[in-house]
């Protein structure tokens, strides 16, 4: 992992490291999560256009219902 340098506000810092101490976890691994979560966001957001997409779907299984195994099927 690579190494960087943030500038923050002392009353944010301490703050920021409260949090991590409460949660169990290192104030590091704390903004590693939420870049990771900021990030991985955008990733997702194809995800969230899909299921839009089928819920605006206007098809329909006819009540066909699978089971399992027809679903797994190679």
């Amino acid at each position: 992992m690579k190494n960087i340098t943030l500038s923050m506000d002392k009353e944010m810092l301490r703050r920021g490291r409260d949090y991590a101490r409460r949660h169990n976890i290192s104030f590091n691994a704390l903004v590693r999560r939420l870049v990771e979560q900021t990030v991985c966001e955008d990733s997702t957001q194809w995800i969230d256009e899909t299921f839009s997409l089928m819920d605006d779907a206007k098809a329909s299984s006819g009540g066909k219902k699978w089971s399992r195994d027809e679903l797994h099927r190679d």
